[in-house]
């Protein structure tokens, strides 16, 4: 029987197996790339607020703590957005003329919230508890950034299922005592000492199960 393709087909074959091969997998690195960009995960990308609150001016100019604002981080699932008679405690005081906290101010004579643009969103299938990780000893730091070097804020860390994983499976790197985890400027003489310690003190388990945070 007569051959139907000449030889040099077999070598087109192969060329064009190989290529879909390597076409694929760059399609797949492209991919992979774009959904651990700032463009998929948002990092590092500030949002405009209606009214333009400083970290850096409140946490690290001023010295209030965490947990005067975002009074539920310690026993709650959601850190919690402060209400505008919480600003006025101060700014009934101090700025009471400023142009850019009219907004503020209006706020608390209507009784009607300020519309603030969330800069950590998670999809609607993840759970996130702050009041389990605040009382395992991961800081604010871990999760949020230097909020205290922010004077706009802005997600400081990727936030995918990749990045929770990494602590989860290794939470003696990022774990810290419980009286520094609202401490944004701690830094553990000892990390690969203290946190075996303190994994073990504060009985924290490595969560890796899908139903830790999606049910």
């Amino acid at each position: 029987m007569a051959q139907i393709f000449h030889r040099s087909a077999n070598t087109l074959s192969r060329a064009t197996i190989f290529g879909a091969i390597f076409i694929i997998g760059f399609i797949l690195w492209v991919i992979g790339g774009i959904v651990r960009s700032p463009y998929f995960t948002n990092q590092g990308i500030t949002r405009a607020q209606t009214v333009p609150f400083s970290h850096q001016h409140h946490v690290a100019g001023l010295g209030i703590d965490c947990r005067y604002c975002h009074t539920s981080v310690e026993n709650s699932s959601f850190a919690g957005i402060p209400p505008t008679s919480t600003c006025m405690n101060c700014h009934a005081q101090i700025w009471t003329n400023a142009s850019m906290l009219e907004p503020v101010r209006a706020s608390f004579r209507s009784g009607k919230p300020l519309v603030w643009s969330r800069v950590h969103r998670l999809p609607d299938f993840v759970h996130f508890n702050h009041s389990i990780h605040v009382a395992k000893g991961i800081g604010c730091a871990s999760c949020h950034g230097r909020v205290d070097k922010m004077n706009l804020m802005y997600q400081a860390s990727p936030l995918t299922m990749e990045w929770c994983l990494s602590c989860h499976r290794a939470p003696e790197k990022q774990i810290r005592p419980r009286e520094e985890v609202f401490n944004m400027a701690y830094v553990a003489k000892d990390q690969e000492t203290l946190g075996p310690q303190l994994v073990k003190q504060y009985n924290v388990q490595r969560l890796t199960h899908c139903s830790t945070c999606h049910y």
